[in-house]
């Protein structure tokens, strides 16, 4: 690679980027431009999917769980495999608009708000899986802490309580920080929007924000805060996810590992979904001029880097049982690496420890479809270690004859496809609304390097 070809991949904006050219191009991307023909289609599918999620979701409540496969002794199936998964993805966009922002990574501002909205829709696709996974959904309130004459109160010692707290507290901080986040723009576009209904719906989102001095003062506090906290809150969350599963005795589960395991899968499910969003985003919404291939980059290295991570936690999942040598562990362990579920065990191998170590080389870094496909690749891998995690620990037990095969129904994989549908629903209309570049930001940017003189 030349010199110059180098300096190109290092850019955060490219040339010729203006503070005016930028706010008006994502201005008028929710302003003024007509409605393209592949947003159209891509919503049209999503309501299919989300469709088929309510109707999968209406045929549960009619039935109740015995339409999945769960039985025994896979009382746990796809519904906390999919929490599990969703409210992984939902970290990588923490990760990068709380965490980065701390440390003042200036690729970050071209992609917080794309990431920052996929964590939203993450989070409530993963909110919905524990509470349907009760079976009796109708007392999902007994989870909170509230008077009662039963006199009856939640586990306090239970980790799967401290779950209930965490994601609740998550889910709330998500949504404050996105928003939060939001008001600057909203006050931006209030002021250029054309049509009365647009000033508006964007005026009682600005919050009344004029952009005086006082009010960035208690902006910037504030978002620092939540930053302060979600930082931390992310990290606190997959771990207590996985003390859910390290608390069990179940052989599989039972690892002083998976706390940090799966922040590392979380982590990396995160990055590889901000990059399937950011690629084609890219192209779709003509913003190559502040998402550059050094963004792409940046994700990419971080995507490699927590792969290596969560190589490394596969090869202790399989050494420690051995070391150990308690027989019912190594049983599990034989299963993953032989038994019927060999397939899924070793495709989570492949996708998310193997192909990822194509990222070493730059020129896989900068191909972006070469890169989408391998972001598309560690998202299913990671689905398919949280399936094996649940699924395949719990088949074969401390008891020898209650050994039995889990087998997903329609309406398991129904409600995993729907879900999908839900969190793309949801992120199409953001697309369509909200100006998926922080322009305040993104000016801050374009000033900084004009005052260091470009780079």
């Amino acid at each position: 690679m030349t010199a110059a070809a180098f300096d190109e991949t290092r850019r955060v904006l490219e040339p010729g980027v203006t503070e005016t050219s930028m706010t008006d191009h994502v201005s008028d991307l929710v302003l003024e431009r007509k409605t393209p023909l592949w947003w159209w289609i891509g919503f049209g599918l999503s309501l299919c999917l989300l469709l088929l999620f309510v109707v999968s979701l209406a045929w549960l409540f009619i039935r109740g769980v015995g339409i999945w496969g769960v039985g025994w002794p896979v009382a746990w199936g796809f519904a906390i495999g999919n929490y599990v998964w969703w409210v992984g993805m939902a970290s990588g966009g923490t990760i990068i608009s709380a965490l980065f922002f701390l440390t003042r990574s200036e690729w970050r501002s071209a992609t917080n708000r794309i990431a920052e909205s996929m964590t939203v829709f993450c989070v409530a696709c993963a909110g919905i899986m524990p509470v349907i996974h009760l079976g009796r959904w109708w007392y999902s309130y007994w989870l909170f802490h509230y008077p009662n004459t039963m006199g009856t109160w939640p586990q306090f010692r239970s980790p799967l309580h401290w779950d209930f707290v965490a994601i609740l507290v998550y889910v709330i901080a998500s949504v404050l920080f996105w928003y939060i986040g939001l008001i600057p723009d909203m006050a931006t576009l209030r002021d250029r929007a054309t049509r009365r209904w647009q000033r508006v719906l964007y005026g009682i989102l600005a919050l009344g924000w004029q952009g005086s001095s006082l009010h960035w003062r208690e902006y910037r506090s504030a978002y620092l805060v939540l930053a302060g906290l979600m930082a931390p809150l992310v990290i606190s969350v997959h771990s207590i996810v996985g003390l859910d599963f390290a608390g069990g005795l179940v052989p599989g589960w039972h690892e002083t590992q998976f706390p940090p395991y799966f922040v590392f899968g979380a982590v990396l499910s995160g990055f590889a979904v901000v990059l399937m969003l950011v690629i084609p985003l890219r192209r779709a919404l003509d913003l190559g001029g502040v998402i550059t291939p050094r963004h792409l980059d940046v994700l990419a290295r971080l995507m490699l880097t927590t792969s290596l991570l969560i190589g490394y936690s596969y090869g202790l999942e399989i050494f420690m049982p051995f070391y150990r040598g308690e027989h019912a562990e190594i049983t599990v362990v034989l299963s993953y690496l032989t038994g019927h579920y060999a397939p899924w065990y070793w495709a989570k191998i492949v996708l998310n420890a193997v192909i990822p170590q194509l990222l070493w080389f730059r020129a896989v870094r900068l191909n972006q479809p070469v890169l989408f496909t391998i972001a598309a690749g560690v998202v299913v891998g990671m689905w398919i270690e949280r399936y094996v995690i649940v699924v395949a620990s719990l088949h074969r037990n401390h008891s020898e004859s209650s050994w039995a095969v889990f087998t997903p129904t329609f309406w398991d994989w129904a409600t995993l496809a729907g879900s999908a549908g839900l969190f793309l629903t949801g992120f199409f209309l953001l697309l369509r609304f909200i100006p998926m570049v922080s322009m305040f930001e993104m000016r801050e940017l374009v000033r900084k390097q004009k005052r260091e003189g470009g780079r």
